[in-house]
């Protein structure tokens, strides 16, 4: 907070004159003032911190506590002279936190302090958060000074607990009429930083709204949720003597439910506030409203209104209650080709009349239909009726809700919807059901240049088989930036396609890729023995991103889209963590698991080198097993490739899983072998990975293969290169220090010839610029000792070797689990003017974490199978380049940017990362960003993040220091895929493809364009803001997206099926302990489509602008 968001004592003599010149309407009895209010408090007893002034500082969120498991107890306040008294109101924090409980209390009266009399005999007083947390108390009036509540039992904690304890008395006694606005939600014309609407509803004074500043008139309104008629207004700010006395000019204006224009029910007036008075008004209205606003056009303590709590007083006025009380449909045992038509009754279960309203009616979560109802006399009830046309084969669910858009002021609106307790049962129709299935293209992620294959296979999901005849599909490839198509491509399938079968690969022809978004349309054309109700389901389109992602030596072959045989599973698709399909690149692979088994893949390059990506079983007591799989090249068998499971299968709690199969569930199940073979295997040869007899694991799970024709790179020159004289660790450090001691200037660095190198500590780099350079990541190969586990292994470099390059070569690591601190093969701080390029990194658990790196690039390279981070840049790093780098199941974010501080550096800054692609995150995200400005994220594939969000822009600090996002220049993410990200993570939430989290820090100045989401597991775009002590951090602001598409999120049917199918989500309830996000966002020409949801945005503290 500011310092001129309070008047501070040495402002006070200038707010008393401004005081001075208007006329103030005072706080005074006949408002009902409280008597209480600057009182003193005693006690029985209370615990340290909990003392009895608590329970009249004027803060709900504060209390008396009296000593534990010793009841009955006692508080008494001192009113200093008698008063005539009528009711006492007693509060507890109106926090969710604070669960409802009953307090039996008795309410005495003294005249001396010493003999006391009952006022209110003793009584079980119910404190409900729902409802305030206030009690009130209402007596005969009676003159006394000291009032005392005796509190002998409480059923949520054993001792007396009271917040605040109010009395009223002579003509300013309030009536026994609830609080109706704590709770609810309230919206504002403006507000500044985290100071946002909610704040004045949240049951704490020590939070507070504020209007924007000098944007008078300002407005704050609440809605009470149905017609109440009123009796007061108490406005309050926060007693803590800092703020000093100020006052505020209002008007109090209010409108019934359904009406759209307000009226004034209490002219402008100008209040005083005074912390020793409680910093509160009251304001005697009356009427019937359903929202309350407060106009401010003066505040002399702030340049705009300011409201830390906003109570209304009065009585829910009679009101209609509309509900579904049952649902049918005829006919009532559907067939798929019967229409159908739902019927829905309504009834008024209120006290008066209702006004027309309208039924929507939902099929399986969706809405498909609406009837209007007429008004209902109370009592009465209607039954309406919508055809929903013919249905699937299978159980659906049917629900109703009536009046959705709350046009009809009622006494509960949270009764309106129903769901049958019976599921609408559709029989299925004999037939055949063609649909286009497993439309794949190789490569995978092509670059401008490649030839791309594109195939298709036919999925009968009928329940007869198709005719034998031909079985037609044409696919259409249309440039989404012209609408035009660039090219058509047909094939086909001869013969009968039995029910529930798929037809093989279907070639459907090639194209050289260009630069682009395209859509890829597939048209199975009619089935002679398919209905036509069946028909709708012949047409499907996928998106193919050219230009997006790392440009590698190497291709990658879907085990799912090569040929299975001899009883080898293709597994279905699904995102469960732990299972073989659901940890699978696409969530789909193949599994051999007898003998003679086999899939096996057409080459479409010459090839030396194999990578399989598998899965194999874990040791019974973890540790993992050993065993071989054969290749065959044309039918030949080549030879066996080697694979162990010691470095996949984790186990237990989700955020730091062990080894150990008894920890819990299993994670991170897959893991790469690579070999480099004798011999090139020429293009348009066969590939078969085959179990065999000799191969002895129960099961192989086959992901994909990669393959690459490599070739070493020589000494570029033996004369300024020096090289080891073998193949030890201490040989390549004496190399290195041979460099570094030379002082002839002619020597450039240290050429690494092509062999295995032995380490097991960090190689020393300092005193000059150094180049070490390998024959390439597949010939030189360092590697941790491999009997041995979590080896911190790697380049250590200081400044004074600024401007070196490390390049060509790989590190494999013997890391089993995730060890913060150690395990980075680059861990570099205040280094600048260094280059990476091509490297390999696999079972570490980082490749580089860079503090306070300047003009330093990481090129070319690859990272695969790490247990934390591919590349980190934090702590001021500024004006690096990420470029052409692929990360693959890394086990944290594989790119990130953290803004933090505690290790020293500037502004984060001027960073570009492009051309980068992250697949298989198994845990965090594809690319995280926390942080910072003037950075560019471009060009870049993601897919298949496990459980976490594809990109995360967040401004969490995790308690480390750290700079928020900055406007000027804005962060920008450009030309991104994203596809199948998104999962569930610490405990119950959801993560999306771009999650939007402003938290301890400022958030602004974001702009996301010509971004594609495909797929995503639960959601494509999340806004959520950080909660602490139950209010929200920073609220997401300048905020834009542009030429965003999102397809495809659609309803899970897991455990987190209601947090799915949602293109944008606003949420709501993220977490227990946390709330709904604040802010906004805008679009421009967004673009949705096959989402269940497009939109669901139920909050009123965050507003979403589209164009």
């Amino acid at each position: 907070m500011k310092l001129s968001r309070m008047a501070f004592a040495l402002t006070t003599a200038v707010v008393a004159a401004a005081a001075a010149l208007v006329s103030v309407v005072p706080a005074h009895a006949i408002e009902g003032p409280n008597l209480a209010a600057g009182k003193t408090m005693t006690a029985s007893s209370s615990v340290q911190g909990y003392t009895p002034d608590k329970a009249n500082d004027g803060n709900q969120g504060t209390y008396w506590e009296s000593a534990n498991g010793a009841l009955p107890q006692w508080l008494q306040v001192d009113l200093g002279s008698p008063l005539e008294v009528s009711e006492v109101v007693l509060e507890l924090p109106a926090l969710p936190a604070w669960q409802t409980r009953t307090q039996t209390l008795e309410l005495r009266g003294s005249s001396d302090g010493t003999s006391f009399s009952t006022i209110s005999a003793a009584q079980g007083r119910t404190f409900d958060p729902a409802a305030g947390n206030t009690v009130t108390i209402a007596f005969d009036p009676v003159a006394v000074r000291h009032l005392r509540v005796v509190v002998t039992a409480n059923t949520g904690w054993p001792a007396g607990q009271i917040s605040e304890f109010e009395v009223y008395g002579e003509n300013g006694a309030p009536s026994e009429t609830g609080e109706l606005a704590t709770g609810r939600p309230a919206t504002a014309s403006s507000y500044v930083h985290t100071y946002v609407a909610s704040n004045a509803t949240d049951g704490d004074p020590t939070t507070y709204w504020e209007g924007g500043s000098g944007a008078y008139p300002s407005t704050l309104t609440v809605n009470l949720g149905q017609n109440a008629e009123l009796e007061r207004v108490v406005v309050k700010l926060n007693p803590d003597p800092a703020w000093s006395s100020r006052t505020q000019t209002f008007s109090v204006l209010g409108r019934e439910a359904g009406a759209s224009a307000f009226t004034q029910i209490k002219a402008s007036a100008t209040y005083a506030f005074d912390p020793s008075g409680g910093n509160s008004v009251t304001v005697p209205v009356s009427g019937t409203v359903s929202d309350l606003r407060l106009q401010f056009t003066a505040n002399t303590g702030a340049p705009n209104g300011q409201v830390a709590e906003l109570q209304v007083f009065g009585t829910p006025a009679p009101a209609p209650d509309l509900v579904v009380s049952d649902l049918s449909w005829s006919p009532s045992a559907p067939s798929e080709t019967d229409e159908v038509t739902l019927s829905a009754t309504v009834e008024n279960d209120g006290e008066v009349a209702s006004g027309p309203s309208t039924v929507d009616l939902f099929l399986d979560g969706e809405l498909i239909g609406a009837a209007q109802v007429g008004g209902l006399a109370a009592g009465a009830s209607a039954t309406v009726s919508g055809s929903i046309g013919s249905l699937t084969a299978g159980d659906h669910e049917v629900g109703a809700e009536v009046d959705p858009g709350g046009t009809v002021p009622e006494s509960d609106e949270t009764n309106n919807d129903y769901t049958h307790p019976d599921a609408l049962a559709v029989s299925a129709i004999a037939t055949s059901d063609l649909v286009p299935a497993a439309i794949t293209w190789s490569p995978s992620n092509p670059s401008a240049g490649d030839g791309v294959g594109f195939s298709v296979a036919i999925e009968n999901q009928g329940s007869v088989a198709s005719a034998a005849g031909a079985h037609g599909v044409t696919a259409t490839l249309t440039d989404n930036d012209t609408g035009q198509a660039v090219r058509t491509f047909t094939g086909g399938h001869s013969g009968a396609i039995a029910a529930g079968a798929a037809t093989g690969a279907i070639d459907l022809g090639s194209w050289t890729a260009a630069d682009g978004e395209y859509t890829l349309t597939v048209v199975v054309a009619p089935d002679a023995n398919e209905h036509e109700v069946k028909r709708g389901n012949n047409t499907s389109t996928r998106t193919l991103s050219i230009g997006r992602g790392a440009a590698m030596p190497y291709t990658i072959d879907e085990a799912e889209h090569g040929s299975a045989g001899g009883g080898a599973e293709v597994l279905e698709p699904n995102r469960e963590i732990g299972d073989l399909a659901g940890e699978a690149s696409g969530r789909q692979a193949v599994v051999l698991d007898a003998t003679g088994e086999w899939v096996e893949f057409d080459t479409t390059a010459p090839t030396n080198t194999l990578v399989t990506r598998f899965a194999i079983p874990d040791a019974a007591g973890g540790g993992g097993i050993d065993a071989t799989l054969n290749v065959y090249v044309d039918g030949e068998l080549l030879q066996p490739i080697e694979l162990t499971s010691k470095f996949a299968w984790l186990y237990g709690a989700e955020a730091g899983p062990g080894n150990s199969p008894s920890a819990g569930p299993a994670r991170h199940i897959y893991d790469e072998a690579n070999v480099l073979l004798d011999e090139t295997i020429p293009a348009g040869s066969t590939i078969r990975l085959q179990k065999d007899a000799s191969n002895t694991a129960a099961y192989y799970s086959i992901d994909f293969i990669s393959l690459e024709e490599a070739a070493p790179a020589a000494n570029p020159d033996p004369d300024r290169y020096i090289e080891p004289d073998g193949f030890t660790h201490q040989d390549v450090q004496d190399a290195l220090d041979r460099f570094r001691m030379d002082a002839s200037g002619d020597l450039l660095g240290v050429y690494l010839p092509a062999g295995d190198y032995a380490t097991a500590q960090k190689f020393q780099v300092y005193g000059k610029a150094t180049e070490v350079i390998g024959a390439g990541p597949w010939f030189t190969r360092f590697y941790a000792p491999q009997n041995q586990e979590n080896t911190d292994v790697g380049f250590r470099s200081e400044a004074t070797a600024n401007g070196s390059t490390f390049a060509g070569f790989a590190y494999f690591g013997n890391y089993t689990t995730r060890i913060d601190g150690p395990g980075k093969v680059f861990d570099w701080q205040n280094v600048s003017d260094m280059t990476i390029d091509d490297t390999w990194v696999e079972h570490q658990v980082c490749m580089f974490w860079g503090s306070n790196i300047a003009n330093t690039q990481i090129t070319d390279s690859r990272a695969r199978n790490l247990f934390a981070d591919a590349i980190n840049m934090t702590n001021g790093s500024n004006d690096n380049l990420l470029r052409n780098i692929e990360s693959r199941a890394s086990g944290d974010d594989s790119f990130a940017l953290f803004a933090a501080t505690d290790a020293g550096g500037g502004d984060q800054t001027g960073n570009v990362y492009e051309h980068l692609t992250s697949t298989l995150t198994w845990r965090a995200a594809g690319l995280a960003v926390y942080g910072g400005f003037g950075n560019t994220f471009r060009d870049i594939h993601i897919a298949d993040t496990l459980v976490y969000s594809g990109i995360t822009i967040s401004s969490l600090d995790f308690g480390i220091p750290m700079d928020g996002f900055e406007s000027d220049p804005p962060t920008r993410f450009e030309n991104i895929s994203i596809v199948r990200a998104g999962g569930h993570f610490w405990g119950q939430q959801t993560f999306p493809g771009i999650w939007i989290f402003s938290a301890s820090k400022t958030y602004e100045g974001i702009r996301v364009s010509d971004v594609d989401i495909v797929d995503p597991t639960y959601s494509g775009i999340m806004f959520q803001t950080n909660y602490v002590g139950g209010q929200p951090q920073n609220p997401v602001t300048d905020t834009v997206f542009t030429d965003v598409t999102i397809t495809g999120a659609r309803l899970s049917g897991d455990a987190f099926e209601s947090k799915s199918g949602f293109g944008i989500w606003v949420n709501e309830m993220p977490e227990p302990g946390q709330g709904p996000a604040v802010g906004s966002a805008t679009f421009h020409n967004l673009e949705m489509s096959g989402n269940h949801q497009d939109v669901k945005n139920t909050t009123t503290t965050f507003e979403l602008v589209f164009d």
